[in-house]
C-alpha cells in the first residue's frame, strides 16, 4: 500500500469513527430529554404522545389527595388544569398554591402519571418556563374578560 493510500484510509476510518460516536452521543440525548409544556398545552393536545416530558405550573388550591404513598393532585397554569397522580414521597417545599413541576407522562385517561415530582426552592424562584405560561395564561384571561 502506499502511503497516499493509508493516509486516505486513516481518514476515512477516523471520520467513520467519528460518526458512530456522534449518533451514539445524539442517540442517547434524544432518549433523556424531557420537553416542558404548560397544562394549556396538554390540555389542547399538544404534549408529546408515549414520551416523557414536564409539565408545570401551579398547584391547584383544595386539590391534594393522598392516600398512603399515592399523591393525587391537580396543576395549573390558571387558564387549564391536568390532573396528576405521584406515587412517593413529594419534596417537603411541595404545597397548595405554590410552583411545581412534574415529570412523566400522559394516560389515556388523560391523567399526568408523574415519575418525579419537584417543587420551587424559595419564594421567588419558579422555573422560567412555568412563570411564562403563567404570564400567557394571565394574558389570555384578561383578554377574554
Amino acid at each position: 500500500m502506499k502511503p497516499r493510500q493509508k493516509r486516505i484510509s486513516l481518514i476515512v476510518g477516523g471520520l467513520i469513527t467519528l460518526g458512530v460516536a456522534t449518533a451514539l452521543v445524539m442517540n442517547a440525548l434524544n432518549s433523556n430529554i424531557a420537553f416542558f409544556v404548560t397544562p394549556t398545552e396538554a390540555a389542547a393536545g399538544n404534549a408529546p404522545q408515549n414520551k416523557a416530558f414536564r409539565i408545570g405550573g401551579m398547584v391547584k388550591e383544595g386539590s391534594i389527595r393522598r392516600d398512603n404513598l399515592n399523591v393525587h393532585f391537580t396543576i395549573t397554569d390558571t387558564a387549564k388544569e391536568v390532573p396528576v397522580s405521584y406515587t412517593g414521597i413529594l419534596p417537603d417545599l411541595f404545597k397548595e398554591g405554590k410552583g411545581a413541576v412534574a415529570q412523566g407522562r400522559i394516560k389515556p385517561d388523560g391523567t399526568f402519571a408523574a415519575t418525579e415530582v419537584l417543587a420551587k426552592h424559595d419564594e421567588n424562584y419558579m422555573p422560567p418556563e412555568a412563570q411564562h405560561a403563567l404570564d400567557e395564561a394571565s394574558k389570555a384571561s384578561t383578554r377574554t374578560k
